[in-house]
């Protein structure tokens, strides 16, 4: 039986070294090993063997199936390296091509000059305020020096909600809101930006919605020369230090004096041309002096503090700084006009 163990052994390697793929490896393998494989049929006569030969034999025999074994586990490693290798060459990926670019946003135009005003105003020592939408009849109008029924409010009786509640027609609730959580105390410089709603026809130059940015300065002593010297930094930091203001007097219900407030036209540098009506003046904000009832309302004694205040609508300024001419290009979300303002 030693001797047929032997045999199988030289004839299994034999055969093992001649294989040619992973399912004839298979097939040896059963046919050597397997249940009913060469080696099995061997060691089945071990029962006739005596006592002192059966651990010989099933030494040998042990060793037979290791030597086979270990030589189909070293095919076996074989095929799955090349197959690992077939796939990584079928499945390589040319590093070296171009990558594919994919389109990137931008910060809308709108929203490019809110953060360079709140860049402005901040360095100038100003906070940012911030308040609801959707705004009581109160804060919107009474608080503003602006009662029931005051026909100044025919322009801004926009979209009421009840009779009291109604969409914010002016970001000025955030400084009445402002003045009472200070409590009487100042002084106050907020800036105040946000969304507002009013009953207009949608053309160049007037949407239905639109930003706006209102400010407010509350202390002892303020004088409306510090509002034309604010003004008129700001005005040479957002459109270039050679931007010069002039304020005409206008009227405001919260303001006393009220003025609105020009800046030399950016096309022309205020010689005069079709942009400005030859005037070589564009209009951008209006302003003046808190209104002492205003004052009252917020909390404050006019004998003691007085203030300055001034609101501009952000797609104004983006106009006049971008020199687009329609308003509906903002809201139209053409990329073909948004995509200009991705390489600012």
């Amino acid at each position: 039986m030693k001797e047929r163990l032997e045999a199988l052994r030289v004839e299994a390697l034999q055969e093992l070294q001649q294989v040619a793929g992973q399912q004839q490896l298979n097939d040896l393998r059963v046919k050597y090993l397997g249940k009913k494989g060469a080696l099995t049929e061997i060691l089945r006569g071990m029962g006739s063997l005596s006592a002192e030969e059966r651990p010989i034999i099933g030494q040998v025999g042990n060793e037979v199936r290791a030597a086979i074994e270990a030589v189909i586990e070293e095919k076996q490693e074989a095929y799955r390296q090349e197959e690992t290798a077939a796939r990584l060459r079928e499945e390589t990926i040319d590093v070296s091509l171009p990558g594919r670019a994919l389109p990137t946003g931008a910060v809308h135009p709108l929203n490019k000059v809110v953060t360079e005003i709140e860049d402005i105003f901040i360095g100038l020592g100003y906070s940012v305020a911030e308040g609801p939408e959707v705004e009581t009849d109160y804060f919107n109008f009474e608080a503003l020096n602006l009662p029931k029924n005051h026909p100044a409010r025919d322009m801004q009786d926009s979209f009421y909600i009840t009779d009291e509640i109604l969409m914010r027609t002016q970001t000025s609730p955030v400084q009445i809101r402002t003045m009472k959580a200070a409590n009487g105390k100042s002084p106050i410089k907020v800036i105040c930006p946000g969304k507002v709603y009013r009953r207009d026809d949608d053309d160049a130059t007037h949407s239905f919605q639109f930003n706006q940015i209102e400010g407010l300065v509350v202390g002892p002593n303020i004088r409306m020369s510090d509002l034309k010297g604010t003004l008129l930094q700001f005005v040479q930091l957002m459109f270039g230090s050679q931007a010069q203001i002039r304020l005409r007097p206008s009227f405001f219900p919260f303001t006393e004096p009220s003025a609105e407030v020009d800046v030399t036209c950016s096309q022309c540098g205020g010689h005069g041309c079709r942009m400005c009506k030859h005037t070589g003046w564009l209009e951008i904000l209006g302003c003046g002096m808190v209104h002492p009832r205003v004052l009252e309302m917020g909390g404050y004694d006019p004998n003691e503090v007085s203030g300055f205040a001034f609101g501009m609508g952000v797609e104004r300024i983006a106009l006049l700084k971008y020199g687009i001419d329609d308003i509906r290009h903002f809201y139209t979300n053409d990329q073909r006009f948004l995509n200009q303002f991705a390489r600012m």
